[in-house]
């Protein structure tokens, strides 16, 4: 029988026998979700006897008034008395009612944890055990369930290592629980101290496997900035088998990849130490630069205190050491960059697929010098680590228009043609650095220095001394400009502190061009270091200059010294905020992007949105859009949905920031969304909105096909049409050629990319873009996109580091990846030259004409009469003769043209036929690749190595990049692959002039 009214039973919580007040309660209980409204009445009675702690149930009176207060929705009184339930609140049944309270009290515990954590103190101090006990049962039951991803999400939210380990080792996937736990780690802790925490958590994890993840300790290693853990593993291995050595060489690829200049630096001197004989490693991080020695005055080739020491010889090692010894020497040339960088520059020499007649099509069209800059600019980024300076040897004369600070622009544009090339750098850009004797403009001089920086940019040992002995020396503005970009790039991080005195002395020399890029430079130097000082020097010059190029150039520079600090740069990031100087105020937009960088960080991005839309001044608001796609470039399907209405907002400053910030965010991805908001910008009617959209679709659709991208003909036909309408807006010609040269940068080899194939932050790309960004105010620096450039290459090295000859199956159409096809140069078409339509009567008047004169030369003496008489004669021979003639002709044309007819059907038909053939051909569902590959994202996922290849890959090979492989028979020699000459073809050589027709030889 169902009971209509609960009063009955209330009634009984009066009773003093203890037993009726228990079955009321139980009773209760029962029917709380029906009659909650009139239980609620009672809910002191409960309430109180919850309170009796004499009462043998006052846990029940607890969980019952925990129901009526989450029916009254009041969740933390219900949660209080959820508490005060103990054991008889179950957290494994499943309602509504348990669901909710357990949400509200994993958030309260969670809250309560940070508080505690924040404040430093005892982590079970003032913890309510009971909320703890119900958190605990929801792990358990968690874990119970196999819900080991929930578990490990719950641990990071209440910052439980304990749990956070359970979570991996009681799961059956450890690999997979170990890959969850890093991204989730990287991606969603912003707390610096706790992600740290988590990572040595890993670390452990990855050491006690089986067979220890070495890989992956050493990207957590990176991200705790421990060098010396990261040199012991390295120098473990080294130690080890010959495999063991491989999986060294590959961690050192992936160090290098990774980690930044100041890292390396400091694992190769733990590493060193560790060799039989120290200092003959040492000639190994310095490339050596053809030129340099007299003029570089190296300092780190000086012996030091400890090198003095008596030191052993190669003859005196044994066997095994001078093994151990070759093996650091090995690493510590692939730390340094070099081994990385000259593959790089071999895949992009040998892979060359840059299409001339673009360059050439857009030479033709421009007449402006803002547009001859631009298809400089251009032409870097195609040829961008190709050494290929074809094209500007090509075109000499046209160059030459470039004058004044177009001259520097250009020159510096070999800097990014040769970007990697740094054993001839000195040699290649010899004509273009200042000399001793003579004087000289000094635009092409200051290029050249900008150039040596761009080439060795953030891997600048062997070249930073000479640019700061060149930049001391420095005469005029031009020389100081191009010196102050060049060390800054090539001095990249590494915080040397005489770099950064003589970048700051330049600084103070108050000349406006000069200040800009010492601004920027000593940025660049003291990257992400939060250097106290170095802060309070460029702010404080930043408040008294008058000068806005300097500003400009600081504003830059004291984002860049605070990139990667996440709350750290708080504190400035205010101040900067609140300065009523325009600029500086945009330097905090800069800061936001680079203290946060990657992180998507709530509070940043909430800051950004708050200013792009609120402050008066129209470049801080184009800052602040654009800043946005720092933040989210490792979630990039987030970016078009956080922009999308400031695309279409009234300021065209925040519309060019939105579209930036697309571009930034969603480099190389050909996300469908980025390009469906671009779409209509390309036709917005303010004409750097439209050069902003065409960049930043280019940037997109970088290394995408027609297959994985449909969009990529329609942009590539805009680009040309753009180019060449002659009503279209300079502006929006200068974004179009940018975007043909970055849709094909490197030779059609290289992508955008703002993090490494590891998931780091890509610091070199990221201060690249931040660079490029200003070509808003300054054409020169657009050049620094070419720091983002990397090649999407998988390279297969063997033991001694060389490409040895094997194949990839790309189990994909090939046409799914392929280069764009070439452009055809359109072939004027001559007209022919038509013969004069010849009219019988004409014919007939000519013929006569000229037997009439046959007959005057052969006249003799006649009579007049006879004359007559032959006349009439010839005329009616001639008449008959005309007719036969007209008849005979006519014939020979209908043949004539019967034949031309049959001549063009057979062309058509073979024409008709080759078609059909190659339509019949099936395209095949594979294709076999030889070693280096040049393979973009996408692909990565259908390729594998050849099942017959006597070599298999130490890392898996969908993760792209360089991969050690490991020779099957070790004895047996292997077939390398041939290096390529670096400066691309030499036209010369390659275009022989053709063998004359033949002809007769006449003496005369």
């Amino acid at each position: 029988m169902n009971i209509t009214s609960a009063a009955g039973i209330i009634s009984l919580l009066e009773e003093p026998m203890p037993e009726l007040k228990v079955f009321a309660l139980k009773k209760l209980d029962l029917i709380v979700d029906e009659f909650w409204p009139e239980i609620s009445e009672a809910i002191e009675k409960i309430e109180i006897l919850h309170e009796d702690k004499a009462f043998n149930q006052h846990e029940l009176a607890a969980l019952v008034a925990s129901k009526v207060y989450y029916h009254l929705g009041s969740f933390e009184d219900s949660l209080t008395y959820a508490l005060g339930a103990g054991n008889l609140f179950d957290v494994n049944s499943r309602s509504e009612y348990v669901d909710t309270i357990i949400a509200k009290c994993i958030d309260h515990y969670t809250q309560l944890r940070k508080e505690l954590i924040a404040e430093n103190s005892k982590e079970h101090k003032d913890m309510d055990p009971r909320l703890e006990a119900i958190v605990n049962r929801m792990f358990d039951r968690c874990l119970n369930d196999g819900q080991h991803k929930q578990a490990m999400g719950l641990a990071l939210e209440t910052h439980r290592m304990d749990i956070f380990a359970r979570s991996i080792v009681e799961c059956e996937d450890l690999n997979g629980m170990l890959i969850y736990a890093f991204q989730g780690a990287m991606s969603l802790i912003q707390n610096r101290s706790f992600r740290n925490n988590i990572l040595r958590s890993l670390v452990t994890l990855y050491r006690s496997l089986k067979t220890p993840d070495y890989v992956n300790m050493c990207q957590c290693l990176i991200f705790l900035d421990d060098p010396h853990s990261v040199a012991e593993v390295l120098e473990k291995l080294s130690k080890e088998s010959e495999d063991s050595v491989l999986m060294a060489y590959q961690i050192a690829f992936d160090l290098y990849e990774s980690a930044t200049q100041q890292f390396l630096g400091r694992v190769l001197q733990a590493l060193r130490a560790t060799a039989p004989i120290p200092t003959a490693t040492d000639k190994l991080v310095k490339v050596p630069v053809e030129g340099a020695s007299k003029e570089t005055p190296e300092k780190s080739a000086e012996p030091s205190e400890e090198d003095k020491k008596p030191e052993r010889k190669l003859e005196s090692l044994t066997e095994e050491e001078k093994i151990h010894q070759q093996r650091i020497e090995k690493l510590t040339s692939i730390l340094s960059g070099e081994v990385s960088i000259d593959l790089h520059l071999q895949f992009l020499i040998r892979s060359n697929h840059s299409d001339m007649l673009i360059l050439k099509n857009t030479k033709d069209a421009v007449r402006v010098s803002i547009c001859h800059t631009a298809t400089v600019i251009a032409n870097a980024y195609m040829h961008s680590g190709t050494t290929s300076d074809q094209f500007l040897r090509d075109n000499l004369e046209w160059l030459a228009r470039a004058t004044n600070w177009a001259k520097l622009t250009a020159t510096a544009s070999l800097g990014v043609i040769h970007r990697g090339h740094e054993q001839e750098a000195l040699a290649l850009m010899q004509s273009y650095l200042p000399k001793e004797v003579g004087t000289s403009s000094g635009y092409s001089e200051g290029g050249g220095l900008y150039a040596l920086g761009l080439i060795h940019a953030n891997h600048g040992a062997a070249i930073t001394d000479y640019l700061l002995g060149q930049l001391k020396d420095a005469q005029n503005e031009m020389v100081r400009h191009g010196g102050c970009l060049g060390l800054g790039l090539a001095a990249m991080g590494t915080n040397r502190q005489d770099v950064y005195e003589q970048l700051k002395f330049n600084l103070y020399q108050d000349d406006a061009v000069t200040g800009e890029a010492a601004g920027i430079a000593m940025g660049a130097v003291m990257l992400g270091s939060k250097a106290t000082q170095a802060i309070e020097d460029m702010v404080a010059y930043a408040q008294e200059t008058q000068h806005e190029k300097i500003l400009r150039g600081l504003a830059v520079g004291i984002a860049l010294t605070m990139y990667g600090r996440l709350e750290e740069a708080d504190a400035l990031i205010d101040n900067l905020c609140q300065d009523k100087d325009p600029i500086l105020r945009r330097s905090g937009m800069y800061t936001i992007g680079m203290a946060y960088c990657g992180t998507g960080n709530n509070q940043a991005i909430r800051k950004l949105l708050h200013v792009a839309v609120s402050d008066v001044n129209d470049d801080v608001r184009r800052a602040a859009v654009t800043g946005l796609g720092f933040l989210l470039f490792r979630t990039p399907e987030q970016c078009p949905s956080v922009v999308s209405l400031l695309a279409e907002s009234y300021n065209p400053h925040v519309r060019y920031g939105a579209a930036m910030a697309l571009g930034i965010a969603c480099a190389g991805t050909g996300l469908k969304e980025a390009i469906s908001l671009l779409d209509p910008m390309t036709n917005d009617p303010v004409n750097f909105v439209r050069q902003g959209a065409l960049i930043a679709s280019a940037m997109i659709l970088i290394q995408q096909t027609e297959h994985t991208c449909p969009k990529v003909k329609d942009f590539r036909t805009l680009y040309s049409k753009v180019i060449v309408d002659k009503h279209e807006d300079v502006m929006a010609k200068f974004g179009a050629i940018l975007a043909q040269g970055i849709i094909d940068a490197g030779g059609r080899n290289v992508t955008v990319s703002l993090q490494s194939r590891t998931g780091h932050t890509n610091m070199l790309a990221v201060v690249g873009v931040l660079i490029f960004t200003q070509y808003w105010y300054w054409f020169p620096l657009a050049h620094c996109l070419a720091l983002a450039f990397t090649p999407t290459c998988l390279i297969a090295l063997n033991a001694h580091l060389k490409m040895p000859k094997l194949d990839f199956r790309s189990n994909a159409r090939p046409s799914l990846f392929a280069y764009p096809p070439p452009l055809e140069e359109k072939k004027r078409e001559e007209r022919e030259k038509v013969t004069t339509a010849v009219l019988s009567i004409a014919a007939r008047a000519r013929r006569r004409e000229a037997e009439r004169k046959l007959r005057d030369t052969d006249k003799m003496d006649v009579d007049e009469d006879e004359k007559k008489e032959e006349k009439k004669e010839e005329k009616k021979e001639e008449k008959k003769e005309e007719k036969k003639d007209d008849k005979k002709e006519e014939k020979k044309d209908a043949k004539k043209d019967n034949k031309d007819e049959k001549k063009d059907d057979k062309k058509t038909d073979k024409k008709a036929a080759k078609e059909e053939e190659t339509k019949k051909e099936p395209e095949p569902n594979f294709e076999i690749l030889s070693n280096p590959v040049r393979v973009i994202k996408q692909q990565l996922k259908v390729l594998q190595l050849v099942e017959s290849s006597s070599y298999t890959p130490l890392k898996d090979i969908a993760i792209g990049g360089i991969v050690m492989v490991r020779h099957a028979k070790p004895g047996t020699e292997e077939e390398l692959v041939e290096p390529v000459v670096a400066f691309g073809p030499k036209p010369d050589e390659e275009k022989e002039p053709e063998p004359p027709e033949p002809f007769e030889y006449i003496e005369d």
